[in-house]
Parts: structure tokens; sequence; C-alpha cells
């Protein structure tokens, strides 16, 4: 994401702020050329007065900071909240006092009907920052959200392949996701930053793929094991619910779903986009559009892997 703005919008200044000194010196010597430019951070959205020092001058924040393993977030819920929902709530004040224009936040399709505590989490995150929208007041600042999914899964099976594992661990042989890569998810972030008037929750069209067929493409000769479903696990990915369906519009690559709220006004509806039909439901067990166990092999050729 910093690569592209750096090279779309030659902005005046950048601001990293992350709690991971590691990272940030990584970013150090990759941008080492823009160092007028960027400055770095070290911080933690939690700390309101170090998030509201670095945010001076700045006029849009992308959120991307969540504490988001799944059973890290189960056996450790108070800091999941600290981070995802006083986090966020930390955002939002400081954005309207620093009087920034834009804050676009990164969700999470387990944001959508959650069955567990990060899920759950997201979900309130969500809800402040569209919610931000209504009481931003003469300072008009606006809020939206973007989700996309891209799981832990493939770093998973890449380690059982590299120690020499034939037999892949699958929870549920009928299990499905979304796939997105980090291009597309940026492309989405730079779309809300430029259409987003706010509230407005930004989902990108992705195609779908099967656990199984996803273990065939790293591994051709693998064999199966069903292990079962974890706690706070889905089957299936959801994105857009049929309860959203009614205020949800599709565009050529993404969806919209506008805030269904009495503060929204329907002229700020972005032109070239269709209603979806009533009960419309998207989720990564029913989409049209699905990977093949050649093409998620392609595909993988793009992935950094992160262990």
């Amino acid at each position: 994401f910093t690569k592209r703005v750096l090279e779309q919008y030659n902005p005046k200044k950048i601001i990293i702020y992350s709690r991971d000194e590691y990272k940030q010196y990584l970013m150090q010597r990759q941008f080492a050329q823009h160092k007028k430019v960027m400055r770095y951070f070290i911080g933690d959205v939690r700390d309101k007065e170090r998030f509201a020092r670095a945010c001076d001058g700045v006029d849009i924040i992308v959120h991307a900071a969540a504490l988001k393993q799944v059973p890290a977030a189960e056996y450790n819920p108070l800091e999941a909240i600290k981070t995802n929902i006083d986090g966020a709530r930390n955002i939002v004040d400081v954005a309207i006092d620093k009087h920034v224009e834009k804050v676009v936040a990164l969700s999470t399709d387990k944001a959508v009907n959650p069955v567990n505590l990060y899920g759950a989490t997201k979900m309130v995150s969500d809800k402040l920052f569209i919610a931000a929208n209504a009481y931003v007041g003469a300072k008009n600042t606006q809020f939206g959200n973007v989700s996309g999914s891209r799981g832990s899964v493939i770093p998973f099976f890449k380690t059982l392949i590299d120690e020499g594992q034939t037999k892949i661990p699958i929870t549920d042989m009928r299990m499905t996701r979304f796939w997105i890569t980090l291009d597309e998810a940026v492309d989405l972030v730079i779309k809300a930053i430029g259409d987003a008037k706010g509230g407005e929750l930004f989902i990108h069209k992705c195609p779908s793929f099967k656990v199984t067929d996803l273990a065939k493409a790293m591994l051709p000769d693998c064999e199966f094991e069903d292990v079962g479903i974890r706690p706070g696990e889905k089957l299936h990915e959801v994105m857009i619910t049929k309860e959203d369906s009614r205020s949800a519009y599709e565009y050529d690559d993404y969806y919209i779903i506008y805030p269904d709220l009495e503060w929204w006004e329907d002229v700020n509806i972005k032109e070239g986009g269709k209603k979806v039909e009533d009960r419309f439901y998207y989720a990564s067990d029913n989409n049209p559009v699905w990977l093949s166990v050649e093409e998620i092999r392609e595909a993988l050729k793009d992935i950094d892997i992160v262990y």
C-alpha cells in the first residue's frame, strides 16, 4: 500500500504508526529514498495520546491494526477488546479532534454474523466507524470500511509440507473460503479513499475455493485427515448477509453496503451501481466464481508466505 501511494500520489508526508519496530526498520530500509516524506512512530492504537501526536497534520488514516488470531483472541478476550474496540474508539476520537479528512478501516468477513470473539470485536469496530459519521459535526471527517479475506491456512499448510508431512489436516471437507490478493486489497483501500462519502462498507468481488483444493494445489499427492471444525471457525465465509441486501449495491469489481441509518442520504450513493436483489446473500459457498486446483497453484506463485 505504501509503495502504491508513493508511486501514484507523491504525498508530502506518510506516517507509519505501528508497535512492531522490526517491520518499521525493514520499511525504513525499503523506502530509504523517500526518507524526506516518511516518518515512523512506534506506538499502539491503545495509546490515544501517542496516536494523537502521530496524527498532527494527517489528512487520511488507513487503519489496519488488529489482534486477529482467532484462538489467541478467544484465550485473551480483554486484549482483543482493548486493541480492536478501544483502539477503534481512539482512532475515531483522534481523527475528529485532528480534523482528519477520511478514515478507512480494514474489516474482515468474520465480522459478518460473528461466531468468535475476534469477529465480534471487529463487528463492534465497524459499527463505531460507521456511527462516527453521525457525530463529526462541522469537522467533516468521513469514516468508511473495506472488507476482504485472506486466511492463514496457506502458511500453515506450507509449514507442514516443509516438514515432510504428506497428510494434510482438514477441519471440514466441505469448507470454502474467498481468495483476494494483496494487490486487490490495496486497490480496494485506494478506491474507498477516493469514493467513500462516509459510512460505506466496500466489499471486493472474490473467487471462492475449496480448502481441499488448496491442499491439492500445494501438495498434489497429499492425503486428507478430517480433524473436525475448531471452536469459532466458520464452514463458509460470508461477506453480505440477506439483511444487508436492503442497502447493498453491485459495481463492476466490488459491492458497497450503504449505511441504513437516519443520517445517510441516498444522494451519496455512487453512480454506476445496481441494487442487489432482496435477500441477496454473498458467501464463499454460493459464489458463481471458483478457482480450480490449477488456478490456485498459479495464484500461489504471487504470494509471499509469512510464517
